[in-house]
């Protein structure tokens, strides 16, 4: 099965400075990401994820290297139809409305709709801008104006989404709601290419992630596979009897940090205590396993 983003040796300098001095931005970056699949693209700012987009993206060329969506070079046109994508800080026509927005998008992307106008407010609704749908966005706050670019993202039925820091500017409701959005587009079958400084979004969302810093990729691996076996549980529980492994934390109350191998075994033997499970939380987040990669744990 042909990959939907194929990058093989990857790489990208800039000219800097007066003296036009070369800087490497992408070091022979190689990866692929799977239909259907959600691949978070995680790293610190200047890592060169967001060089890698939008050389994906075309709108810049690598200087060495091949990229490919679905089969065909980046650099093509007619391999970005119907792939939604939202840049970290979108730029919109600011005297358009988020409807003649959506419209223009299925017009660009060949998305032909009975009802093209009842889609787009729909999506538009679904984003929390129904009431605003024909203002000019001139007037939109930093969080609508991304709104706007998502609900674009989304109304193109894309076989593909790019998204560099979506989350970029939103409230605590509306990451919720794009979170939401975007696992419902994962649960349907779409393909989800994405950076995030947020981690725990990368966690929720995320099938697969590469760790990338200074141009070059560190990993590539699952949630999991990253924290592997290292991850420790917080146990906290309520009984009468003490059990190896728990410390009392206070009259009947028990506490303990048990590794993963060990974490069902431990359970059991609560259970067989009689104790009343509290709390089963792991204390080794993917934020923690991200800065022992890259060194600064």
């Amino acid at each position: 099965m042909t990959a939907v983003i194929a990058i093989d040796g990857l790489q990208k300098t800039y000219a800097k400075g007066l003296m036009r001095k070369p800087v490497a931005a992408i070091r022979g970056v190689s990866l692929e990401v799977r239909q259907g699949e959600a691949f978070g693209f995680v790293g610190p700012n200047g890592a060169g994820k967001s060089s890698t987009i939008r050389i994906l993206m075309g709108l810049t060329r690598p200087t060495g290297g091949s990229v490919s969506i679905f089969g065909i070079n980046a650099a093509e046109d007619r391999a970005r139809l119907r792939v939604g994508y939202v840049p970290e800080n979108p730029c919109l026509y600011d005297y358009l409305t988020p409807m003649e927005i959506l419209g223009m998008g299925l017009y660009l992307h060949k998305v032909r709709k009975g009802a093209a106008q009842a889609h787009c407010r729909q999506w538009l609704e679904r984003l929390g801008l129904g009431a605003v749908a024909d203002t000019p966005i001139r007037s939109f706050s930093k969080g609508m104006t991304q709104r706007v670019a998502i609900a674009h993202a989304l109304c193109i039925e894309p076989r593909l989404l790019v998204l560099d820091e979506p989350l970029s500017g939103l409230d605590p409701l509306g990451r919720r709601d794009v979170v939401d959005l975007l696992s419902e587009y994962k649960k349907a079958g779409g393909t989800l290419f994405f950076t995030s400084h947020v981690l725990h979004d990368v966690e929720r969302l995320a099938d697969r992630f590469g760790l990338i810093n200074e141009g070059r990729i560190q990993s590539v691996s699952s949630p999991g596979e990253l924290v592997g076996d290292e991850e420790i549980y917080l146990v906290r529980s309520a009984g009468t009897m003490a059990v190896a492994g728990m410390r009392e934390d206070s009259a009947g109350r028990w506490a303990g940090e048990i590794a993963r191998p060990l974490l069902w075994s431990q359970l059991e033997k609560l259970r067989e205590a009689g104790h009343v499970l509290i709390e089963v939380r792991s204390t080794l987040s993917l934020e923690a396993a991200f800065l022992r990669v890259m060194g600064r744990g």
